[in-house]
């Protein structure tokens, strides 16, 4: 999953990415409130872990934000302050959860992958889309309960296809989606063009053709 870090004391937003990335979620940072806001209007994430006291602003001013705008990102707020009124303004504005640092890594993941489990997929660990089906626990695809061997991108390139069926994606979304901030350094798309085509050949060789190309646009993931 794709996660923006909200987050001024520097240190924590590191330890948050490098232990989230474990599981292979793409986490990008953000260290005050003008930050947060640019890069939430600028990409989509997957979910977002926000501070309440961010540096020139006020974490609650996004989720009003967010809530005026009606985002259905799902939204964690992290927070030193254990006020009952901070959390009930936080929860009633939207937020998914609420924790008071200091707080175990560990618990901050299990709670991401509730929220996750509760909206994207609809309270399960399985994602299912025909003769697909996804475990997001185990990492693992299978068409028509056979197992696919997929790289780690190409798991969550398939994934990524999954979560949006339907919707034209473009290289760009697609890159930003996958390498977070690193897309940026790249001179060109090809590496994308690679994954794909992968994906793709394994997905038909299953029997499973939904990745189309929209030409000029970027890529589908429909039905027949």
């Amino acid at each position: 999953m794709k996660i923006l870090i909200a987050e001024d004391e520097t240190e924590l937003q590191k330890s948050i990415a490098i232990y989230l990335e474990r599981d292979d979620n793409v986490c990008e940072m953000a260290s005050d409130y003008h930050e947060a806001l640019y890069k939430i209007d600028l990409y989509e994430y997957d979910l977002l872990v926000l501070d309440i006291n961010l540096i020139t602003g006020s974490g609650l001013d996004i989720l009003k934000l967010l809530k005026r705008n009606r985002s259905e990102t799902p939204t964690i707020i992290i927070s030193a302050n254990n006020s009952l009124d901070d959390k009930l303004e936080g929860l009633d504005l939207g937020a998914d959860d609420y924790l008071t640092k200091p707080f175990h890594l560990a618990e901050l993941n299990s709670r991401i992958k509730a929220v996750l489990r509760r909206g994207k997929f609809g309270g399960n660990d399985r994602l299912e889309f025909h003769e697909i089906s996804i475990d997001t626990r185990s990492r693992t695809a299978y068409v028509n309960e056979q197992t696919l061997s997929l790289t780690r991108k190409e798991f969550d390139l398939l994934l990524f296809f999954v979560t949006n069926k339907g919707r034209v994606l473009s290289k760009e979304i697609i890159a930003e989606h996958l390498w977070g901030d690193h897309s940026d350094l790249a001179d060109n798309f090809d590496f994308i063009y690679v994954h794909i085509n992968n994906l793709r050949k394994k997905l038909t060789e299953a029997g499973a053709k939904y990745i189309k190309t929209a030409y000029g646009s970027g890529y589908k993931f429909v039905e027949e």
